[in-house]
């Protein structure tokens, strides 16, 4: 039941899910010289997807936590973010990533999920984190010294805290808020295939994105250029008629149909025996019920377009382990009332400006008609170098209330402001 055999030894801390939040929380935690199990559904520790970019307000957390250089052997550091659209290539903005990394402090990376994912997986097993798989956490529950979960074949499991990063169909949640997953219509293909399987010649440089009416496509290098990540995201008609098999795909090709034949090449690529249906929900600003508090999707599940879900889910594991430290006692016990009260009274606000604006560039790139050329002769006028747009999310990360950055609220096209470009 174990990635080795769950051990009978208390832990400080449960968490359930060992995905990148969970891993990366789990880590940041046994630092601070937590005993930590984590509790993973799957037979074995593992993560499916292709691949991530990792901006500077993540890759200061991986410097913090000694794991940067080991990202960087087996991501890429591109120079560049490119738009262009989507229908004749021209080119809409960029943005300077050396550049940026000057601004900033950090590099802008992209990076296979699994390698990141396996970075963690390393570091928890160094830092002696219990970790446990067969797993299917089916209750919570607060007790009088903590909380306790429940598994599917009725074991239990208890710690003076449970953090729950079980994803976007969250069992944890329902403690907190009735609400369901929204559906955005959008369907997300993805293909991480060898660089000489392109067929194309493509600059690894950069990170592209390309805009269409209804669709958008992004492709950039992964592993030091060995592999070619690309992601085609669209609206599915048939997901707008209220049909159950929606985003196939033969509606994948109708989408991107009238795309310049950049797109269309790496469209022949993508894999089609699978494809991910984009979901978000409702920011919710209460995480924390009792001794029992949410992490990553399972608190806020974004949609793609600001490239901060899985960041987000570090910041929140990085963030929960400092206020830990902060609230430790001389005799080394952790007040976690307090630790919690502080972990959500900064993350929630932060993590729905995200999700609100994420769904506002969703709206944006996918414009058409007289719309899309407003949207693109904006674009066209911002200066590369002004960060105005992306400061309050790539700064560092804030640790309390004082120290969050001003609020940012998405501004209506009309405006020259963009605020994240792809992912």
């Amino acid at each position: 039941m174990s990635d080795m055999t769950a051990s009978a030894s208390p832990a400080d801390v449960l968490i359930v899910g060992g995905g990148i939040g969970g891993l990366s929380a789990a880590f940041a935690l046994a630092r601070e010289g937590l005993r930590v199990r984590v509790l993973e559904q799957a037979r074995e520790f593992g993560e499916v997807g292709a691949g991530l970019q990792i901006a500077p307000n993540c890759t200061r957390i991986l410097s913090d936590y000694g794991l940067l250089d080991e990202a960087k052997r087996l991501g890429v550091l591109p120079k560049s973010m490119v738009m262009r659209d989507a229908v004749d290539d021209a080119e809409l903005t960029r943005l300077d990533l050396t550049d940026l990394e000057r601004r900033y402090g950090f590099p802008y990376m992209v990076i296979h999920r699994s390698d990141l994912h396996g970075i963690f997986l390393r570091a928890c097993r160094t830092a002696g984190v219990d970790l446990v798989t067969d797993a299917r956490i089916v209750g919570y529950e607060n007790t009088e010294a903590g909380a306790r979960v429940v598994s599917e074949d009725g074991r239990t499991d208890e710690a003076r805290v449970v953090i729950a990063a079980d994803g976007l169909h969250s069992v944890a949640r329902g403690l907190l808020s009735d609400d369901e997953p929204v559906s955005s219509s959008y369907v997300a293909y993805r293909a991480a295939v060898p660089i000489e399987q392109a067929g194309r010649d493509v600059d690894l440089s950069e990170v592209s994105v390309h805009v269409g009416p209804g669709c958008h496509f992004v492709h950039y290098g992964l592993r030091g250029g060995e592999m070619l990540n690309q992601v085609a995201v669209f609206q599915s008609p048939k997901a707008l008629a209220g049909e159950a098999d929606w985003g196939t795909p033969d509606e994948l090709d109708a989408a991107f149909d009238a795309t310049c034949p950049e797109v269309k090449d790496g469209i022949s690529l993508m894999w089609r025996d699978r494809w991910w249906r984009m979901f978000d929900r409702d920011p919710i600003m209460t995480w924390v019920h009792g001794n029992i508090a949410l992490l990553g999707d399972a608190a806020h599940p974004p949609l793609q377009y600001m490239a901060q879900g899985a960041i987000m889910a570090i910041e929140d594991g990085w963030v929960l382990a400092r206020h830990a430290a902060a609230h430790r006692a001389e005799d080394g016990s952790i007040d976690w009332r307090a630790t919690l009260t502080a972990y959500e009274a900064v993350r929630p606000e932060h993590c729905r400006r995200v999700l609100t604006t994420a769904r506002a560039w969703g709206e944006l790139w996918h414009l058409d008609g007289l719309a899309r050329l407003q949207r693109n002769t904006l674009l066209r006028a911002r200066d590369t170098y002004d960060y105005s747009f992306i400061d309050w999310i790539y700064g560092p990360t804030a640790l309390t209330p004082e120290e969050e950055p001003p609020m940012f609220a998405p501004i209506p096209l009309g405006s020259a402001d963009i605020s994240g470009l792809t992912r």
